[in-house]
C-alpha cells in the first residue's frame, strides 16, 4: 500500500500541474533560484558586517591598548622592573628606564665639579689638546652615541689627563665607554693615583705613591687599591659587565676607603675597605694590558664631590645646587641615573613637611636663548613630576622654574665651565 502510494503521488502532482494553466513551472523554478540566491548574500553580507564589527571593535580596543600603555609609560611604577633593563619608549620614541629600577644608585654628586671632559673642543681626527699618550689615539665620532669620543686606538698602553686634579676624600667618577668587539679580557682600565711630584707620563704602578686601578673586562669589574710598600687590596665582581658595541655608563663612588661601581642599574661592586687609610689622588689615566685588551671609545668623563649637606644647604642656607639629576642633550626626561639626589632632596622634605622649595632649572649657553629658556623650564616640570610620583612628595609644596642660560656660574668657554652651568636648584620659599 505505501509503495502505491509513493507512486501515485508524484504521478498526481505531475497531472495536476500540467492542468494547470495559473501555474508556470519555469517562473516558479526562477522565483525560487532567485530566492535561494538573495538568501545566501544576505547571509554573506550580515557575516561580513559582523567580522568588520568585531574589525572596529579590535582595532578601536588596539588603540584603548596602546593609549593606557603609553599612559603608564609616562608614570613611575610602583616596583623596580628586573631582567634585562631594556629600555621602554616614551611617546615621543625616546628610550628610558623607570626611575626606581635604578634603586641602587645611591651616590649623591655634590656641588663641586673637579673635571668634565667629552672632547667638544677637540677637532675630530686629532689628539685631544689636554691628554697625553705612550701610543696612540685619536677623536672620533660614533654611530652609537652622539659627541666626540677619544679612540684608544691600540691594544695596549697609557693615556693620561695632563693636569692635576685636587681630588676630596669622597669623590664620584663617572664616563661613557663603547667597547670594541673581540677584546681576549678587557675593555679598558682607569687608574686614579698619587705620586710625589707631578710626572706627565708617569706608569701609575712604578711612581705612584697610592692608587686605585680599576679594570673593566667583559666578564666583570676587577679593583686594586694600592700603596707603596704594601700588598694589594684585591676586589672583584661579574655582575652586569660593560657590552661591546654598545653605549655603557660606568659610575666609581669613592668614600675615604670604601669602593662602590655602578652599571645598568645595579651596585655591581662594593668594598668596604678597597683603598688604603689616607690615600690622595691627583692623577687619573686610563691604561690598556697588552694582550688582554682590544680597546675601547671614551667619553663624558665626569668627576664630581660627593655627599653633600643636602639638609643644611637647603634648610639653613636655602639653596641647594644639584648636579646628580641628569637629562640627556636638549631633553627633559629625568634619567634613571639622578634616583640617588631625588631621593636624598625627598628624604630632606619627607622629615619636614612644613618645607615648601622652588625647583628652578639652568642650562649653558648653547642653543639658542629661547629653546634654553623653555627646556629649562621643562626640565623644572619633570623633577617635579619625579618627586611627585616616585617619592610622594605633595605636589602643591613643589613650585618649578627655568632660567635657561640667563643666570650661569661659571663662563661658557669650556666643557667643564658648561657642565656648572647646566645644573638644577632648589630654592626654599
Amino acid at each position: 500500500m505505501k509503495t502505491l502510494q509513493k507512486c501515485l503521488i508524484p504521478l498526481l502532482t505531475l497531472a495536476f500541474l500540467s492542468g494547470s494553466a495559473q501555474i508556470n513551472i519555469k517562473d516558479k523554478v526562477q522565483r525560487q533560484t532567485t530566492n535561494r540566491v538573495n538568501k545566501r548574500i544576505d547571509q554573506g553580507i550580515n557575516k561580513g558586517l559582523d567580522a568588520t564589527e568585531e574589525g572596529i571593535k579590535d582595532a578601536f580596543s588596539k588603540k584603548d591598548n596602546e593609549t593606557r600603555d603609553k599612559e603608564s609609560q609616562n608614570q613611575v611604577k610602583d616596583q623596580p622592573r628586573t631582567g634585562n633593563n631594556d629600555p621602554q619608549q616614551d611617546q615621543k620614541g625616546q628610550s628610558f628606564q623607570d626611575l626606581k629600577a635604578y634603586s641602587q644608585y645611591d651616590f649623591v654628586p655634590g656641588d663641586q665639579i673637579l673635571l668634565y671632559e667629552d672632547f667638544s673642543q677637540d677637532a675630530v681626527g686629532d689628539f685631544p689638546a689636554l691628554w697625553t699618550t705612550n701610543k696612540s689615539g685619536e677623536i672620533n665620532t660614533l654611530n652609537v652615541a652622539p659627541g666626540n669620543w677619544l679612540n684608544l686606538n691600540a691594544t695596549d698602553g697609557n693615556w693620561w689627563f695632563i693636569r692635576e686634579i685636587d681630588f676630596p676624600e669622597n669623590f664620584i667618577v663617572e664616563f661613557d665607554i663603547v667597547p670594541k668587539k673581540g677584546a681576549p679580557r678587557y675593555a679598558v682600565g682607569l687608574h686614579l693615583y698619587g705620586e710625589k711630584s707631578f710626572v706627565e707620563m708617569s706608569i701609575p704602578y712604578d711612581k705612584s705613591t697610592c692608587g686605585l686601578a680599576v679594570a673593566i673586562a667583559k666578564t666583570g669589574w676587577e679593583t686594586d687599591g694600592h700603596k707603596t710598600g704594601q700588598p694589594k687590596i684585591k676586589g672583584n665582581s661579574q655582575l652586569n659587565p660593560v657590552k661591546e658595541e654598545k653605549l655603557n655608563h660606568v659610575i666609581l663612588l669613592v668614600q675615604k676607603r670604601r669602593v662602590r661601581i655602578y652599571h645598568e642599574g645595579a651596585k655591581v661592586l662594593d668594598m668596604p675597605t678597597n683603598l688604603y687609610e689616607g690615600s690622595k689622588f691627583t692623577r687619573l689615566s686610563f691604561e690598556l694590558y697588552r694582550g688582554a685588551s682590544s680597546s675601547s671609545y671614551i667619553s663624558n668623563i665626569k668627576i664630581t664631590s660627593a655627599s653633600p649637606d643636602t639638609r643644611s644647604k637647603l634648610l639653613t642656607e636655602g639653596k641647594l645646587v644639584s648636579y646628580g639629576i641628569y637629562f640627556d642633550v636638549n631633553k627633559d626626561v629625568v634619567k634613571p641615573e639622578s634616583y640617588g639626589a631625588l631621593k636624598d632632596i625627598a628624604k630632606v622634605l619627607q622629615d619636614n613637611p612644613d618645607v615648601r622649595v622652588k625647583i628652578v632649572g639652568h642650562t649653558d649657553s648653547d642653543g639658542d636663548d629661547a629653546g634654553n629658556l623653555d627646556l629649562s623650564k621643562r626640565r623644572g616640570i619633570a623633577v617635579k613630576k619625579e618627586l611627585v610620583a616616585t617619592f610622594g612628595i605633595e605636589a602643591s609644596r613643589l613650585e618649578t622654574d627655568g632660567m635657561g642660560e640667563s643666570r650661569p656660574v661659571a663662563a661658557n668657554d669650556s666643557p667643564v665651565n658648561k657642565a656648572l652651568n647646566r645644573r638644577v636648584e632648589f630654592l626654599k620659599l
